[in-house]
């Protein structure tokens, strides 16, 4: 049985919120996330945070903010995107830049990693690296199974959740954690 090194969790719609950014000191985590952060440090799983913030090229918040805000969540580390969708970055989902990043930094095997997220980006960065992804149907999950499936095409999800907690339910049963 696979034993996972590392979850990477979107911000925006998965870990909390619904399908629009609230800006640090605006967010709300949903009610089980915190539990299951706490619960994935227990078992020694890298926790990760990847989210795509356009926001901040225009000014309207600020990387420290978020970073702040996420680490005071229980994140291990927090990789943000700032970048608007016209820049052309390599960090900015559907890339899998920020992905890349933590590999290196943290001596990950992506394909030991899980990437769990509402949004198609988030599933086809996952795919890019070989990694477990899970949809959730929060935030704009359920836009994304109804609406943009054809960006999905060829890819195999490996589940799709109701939540961030049924999603953490079924990786508890599927994998190995210490």
């Amino acid at each position: 049985m696979k034993q996972i090194e590392a979850i990477f969790l979107d911000r925006d719609g998965t870990i909390g919120g619904d399908d629009t950014v609230h800006y640090p000191g605006k967010f709300e985590l949903f009610p089980f996330t915190a539990f299951h952060i706490n619960k994935l440090k227990k078992h020694n799983v890298k926790i990760f945070s990847f989210t795509n913030q356009p926001g901040i090229s225009r000014g309207f918040a600020k990387v420290k903010d978020f970073k702040e805000e996420l680490k005071g969540f229980g994140f291990d580390e927090v990789y943000i995107c700032p970048h608007g969708h016209d820049e052309g970055c390599s960090c900015r989902k559907p890339s899998p830049g920020m992905l890349l990043e933590a590999q290196r930094k943290h001596d990950l095997t992506l394909e030991n990693c899980v990437v769990i997220g509402d949004r198609w980006s988030d599933i086809v960065a996952a795919e890019k690296v070989g990694s477990i992804k899970i949809l959730v149907r929060t935030g704009a999950g359920e836009f994304t199974v109804n609406e943009h499936f054809d960006k999905l095409k060829g890819i195999k999800i490996d589940y799709i959740a109701n939540d961030l907690n049924d999603a953490l339910t079924w990786l508890y049963k599927k994998f190995y954690f210490k």
